[in-house]
């Protein structure tokens, strides 16, 4: 993984200066860099620990004095987590996934597998499955029947493509993520307690003891080019329609996607964030951490959804929410305003109440 510094700032598209042939073996936090290292210290708040460390060379922040901190290179990032992207892809050292096909792995006879597999022990891959070229599958995965992958899979350990699924270029599954499981969906004989309260709003329900019926999933997964799921994260199978996920969206860990969801392209959806049966998103729309879509709405398209939100109703296109109920960012800013005043506006009309009624009379 030696680079030199020039090769490096030409990848990234970025000014340098110094010791532009000085090569570095790594990145580091400037506090802990050694001198093989390439210090990562982008802000003027990082700048105590290149004293601290021992690099020579560092990406630093526009105009930073580079000698001044006693290095012998620099490269320069306007915007730093820009930069961050390109060197984490060139410095990465990567997974090993081996070479070929591991002994141990089964490949079904009429499944298809592109040319430079390279396929872990203890893989699955079931019949007339088709996986397009430079496929890179961790131990223990699964692909089952009938699945359709294009060129440049990662699939790391213990993830899940189950039977149908149809997905583009450079698909990546991190560890035990879950592709075409089945919806979570069943039904009553009569209506159920919770369709009685849905409909009624209210908690005044007839109670019936009923069994659940499951809801076979025939629909499966179409997942576009680009796309990530994180770990442990799952993407359910529709019910008849297939279950959509657009190019270039990336789904952080422990993320939940409903059946029959239709999610657009280059959405991103961050930690334990989960999207309900039926919902539609849009394109670029950001789900942050613990968010939650309501079943059979609309998100529009560039909608911003902020942390622990919970979306009931649709929202329309190029709207920031945040709450729970989620409104409108600056109309949930004043209600958070008002419920901090709560206490006190509580003391003062206990106040009010001492001052105009006697004792007893408010009973």
């Amino acid at each position: 993984m030696a680079h030199s510094i020039a090769d490096i700032a030409r990848a990234l598209g970025l000014q340098a200066d110094g010791d532009l042939d000085l090569i570095v073996t790594h990145v580091a936090e400037p506090s802990s860099a050694t001198r093989d290292a390439l210090a990562l210290a982008m802000d003027p708040k990082y700048a105590d620990g290149l004293t601290a460390g021992q690099a020579r060379a560092a990406i630093l922040w526009s105009g930073a004095d580079w000698q001044g901190f006693g290095l012998k290179a620099a490269i320069f990032a306007p915007r730093p987590r820009w930069a961050m992207a390109g060197v984490s892809q060139v410095m990465d050292p990567g997974y090993d996934f081996g070479t070929g096909i591991h002994p141990m792995a089964f490949i079904d006879p009429t499944a298809q597998i592109g040319d430079g597999a390279r396929i872990g022990p203890f893989v699955s891959v079931g019949a007339r499955a088709q996986i397009g070229p430079d496929a890179r599958i961790g131990p223990n995965a699964s692909i089952a029947e009938d699945v359709v992958i294009g060129a440049g899979l990662t699939l790391h350990a213990g993830a899940r493509i189950a039977a149908r699924c149809v997905i583009g270029d450079r698909f990546i599954g991190q560890p035990n993520s879950v592709v075409g499981g089945c919806g979570f969906s069943f039904v009553t004989p009569e209506p159920s307690a919770a369709e009685d309260v849905r409909a009624t709003l209210s908690g005044d329900r007839e109670i019936r003891a009923q069994k659940w019926q499951r809801i076979n999933s025939m629909g499966a997964v179409r997942i576009g080019d680009d796309v990530e799921l994180g770990a442990n994260s799952s993407i359910d199978r529709g019910t008849v329609r297939d279950t959509v996920i657009g190019s270039g969206t990336k789904i952080d860990s422990v993320c939940q996607i409903g059946h029959n969801v239709q999610m657009g392209e280059d959405c991103m959806m961050c930690g334990m964030a989960g999207v309900a049966g039926s919902a539609r998103i849009g394109n670029r729309v950001l789900l942050a951490g613990k968010s939650a879509v309501n079943d059979n709405i609309f998100v529009g398209d560039d909608v911003i959804v902020g942390g622990a939100a919970r979306v009931f109703t649709n929202v329309p296109a190029g709207r920031a929410v945040l709450g729970d109920p989620a409104t409108k960012i600056e109309t949930q800013l004043e209600i958070r305003k008002a419920l901090r005043r709560l206490p006190r506006l509580a003391a003062t009309v206990a106040e009010l109440q001492k001052a105009v009624f006697k004792p007893g009379q408010r009973d």
